[in-house]
């Protein structure tokens, strides 16, 4: 009688059945047999995306090692749930060997080092996606790497990488113009001169936080609104200093915004004053 196993591995069981079950399941089929450990080996070897969400916050340092040690192939690695563990000694092999990766999502890994960055910047020149969230490990020496050796960055998220000055971001976006996703949220660091250094030399920006940026104040957000033709939204929340006279630019081009017109936010208020909703007809 036929055994699953009798299937050719690399023709069918790794790209018509491993592939379509989730992670988990296929590292707990390592446990059945000896044959299966082979098999789930050889799937981890080719596999083009290692999603750690899909394992929880379970998985071991020693389990993450030995999983991917054989991967060269990889395009996606999804670290964020290893949050707690991941050190430059796990990482830096997983990138040395993996010259295609496209997305890197490291964000709140707090534990890396500028070493991991500057190995990602050498290894990954095709890489396109960065999610750096939380890692106030990052200054301003290794995002330099990464913009001089990574020339493809279309979506790179920087939310509360504190280190970060206006300097080290207006260098970024000079040597990134194609950046269509910029985070630079939570960081108190940054001014106007970084935001009117993006919307110069990022034309193509689409999506811009700037959420809980304190020095950000309208004169740069009119020059996103001039230079940015093909924005689509921006975030401004608690940016006490960007006001309706630059938003309402953008607002006209149905930009998404995160923050309400002043009616809007007016109305709100007294609802939450007055318990129900004024209907109010205003010529403005």
């Amino acid at each position: 009688s036929l055994h699953l196993l009798d299937l050719p591995w690399e023709d069918v069981l790794v790209p018509h059945i491993l592939s379509y079950l989730p992670l988990r399941h296929i590292i707990s089929l390592q446990r059945v047999s000896k044959a299966f450990q082979s098999l789930v080996q050889l799937y981890l070897a080719n596999c083009r995306s290692f999603d750690s969400t899909q394992l929880g916050s379970q998985l071991p340092k020693s389990a993450f090692s030995s999983m991917l040690r054989h991967n060269s192939v990889l395009q996606r690695l999804d670290l964020r749930s290893c949050s707690d563990w991941l050190t430059d000694k796990e990482l830096l092999p997983v990138i040395g060997q993996n010259h295609h990766l496209l997305h890197i999502n490291l964000n709140s890994c707090v534990q890396l080092s500028r070493q991991s960055l500057v190995a990602i910047s050498l290894s990954c020149p095709h890489l396109r996606n960065i999610c750096l969230g939380h890692c106030e490990w990052l200054d301003c020496l290794s995002l330099r790497s990464l913009a001089d050796h990574c020339k493809h960055l279309e979506d790179v998220d920087l939310t509360a990488c504190r280190q970060l000055k206006d300097d080290a971001i207006c260098y970024l976006v000079q040597k990134s113009k194609q950046i269509k996703s910029l985070s630079l949220a939570v960081n108190a660091n940054i001014s106007d001169i970084a935001v009117e250094e993006t919307a110069k030399n990022c034309r193509d920006l689409e999506h811009l936080d700037l959420t809980g940026c304190l020095r950000v104040k309208n004169e740069s957000i009119r020059t996103l609104a001039e230079y940015c033709a093909g924005l689509k939204s921006l975030k401004v929340k608690h940016c006490h200093n960007v006001t309706e006279s630059s938003l309402g630019i953008l607002r006209k081009r149905d930009v998404t915004l995160d923050v309400e017109p002043p009616l809007q936010r007016a109305l709100v208020l007294l609802q939450d004053v007055v318990g129900f909703a004024p209907f109010i007809n205003l010529q403005i």
